[in-house]
């Protein structure tokens, strides 16, 4: 009987002593330098005004780039966060910009908030983002609206850029799927975020 051996591949994780949007522009400078030494052309970003969006079309050129929203009403009903006027120009760039319901959220937040009972998919949410911080949560979730939108192939990875509150200052490599196929999307790797949160 022979012995097994593994392939170990070591990466450079870059960790924040602190999370928030001073860390946008490293950020997406460590998502771009780890896509392009892996080859992975799909990128997934958290904007909710349009500020990190923008930064990222600068920084992703030639790829294809998605950047989800606040789902309209997040703060208040029939408001969007982001503007016209920026989406606009997202779009003008060559981004792709995602507005629909929040994958960990939807009817289950409005029955919690209506009925005070927490239910399976705002447990998962509440689980990542208390063990692993807010923007881990939040790159999972706009991989899985991407997917369901068809924005991304469900055959290659992507990464996902996120933040804890605004600006980005996580990014994870991650093997996509649909909500409904929730547990075959995999992160394969951190590429950065916040060691406290």
């Amino acid at each position: 009987m022979g012995i097994s051996v593994s392939t170990v591949t070591e990466i450079m994780t870059t960790y924040f002593s602190r999370p928030g949007p001073e860390n946008t522009e490293k950020t997406l400078r460590v998502a771009k330098e780890y896509a392009e030494r892996y080859g992975i052309r799909n990128v997934v970003v958290a904007s909710t005004t349009g500020r990190t969006g923008l930064l990222a079309t600068e920084v992703f050129k030639g790829f294809n780039l998605v950047i989800v929203t606040h789902a309209t009403g997040f703060i208040k009903p029939g408001y969007q966060e982001m503007s016209e006027d920026v989406r606009r120009e997202l779009e003008r760039r060559g981004a792709k910009v995602l507005t629909c319901v929040h994958a960990f959220a939807g009817v289950e937040r409005g029955i919690r908030q209506a009925l005070n009972i927490w239910l399976p998919v705002e447990l998962i949410a509440l689980a990542l983002r208390r063990l692993f911080g807010e923007g881990v949560k939040v790159a999972i979730e706009i991989t899985l609206m991407a997917a369901d939108a068809g924005l991304i192939p469900l055959d290659e990875d992507v990464i996902a850029i996120a933040g804890t509150g605004h600006g980005a200052d996580t990014a994870l490599h991650i093997k996509p799927a649909t909500t409904s196929n929730f547990f075959d999307l995999k992160v394969r790797r951190i590429i950065c975020k916040p060691d406290t949160f």
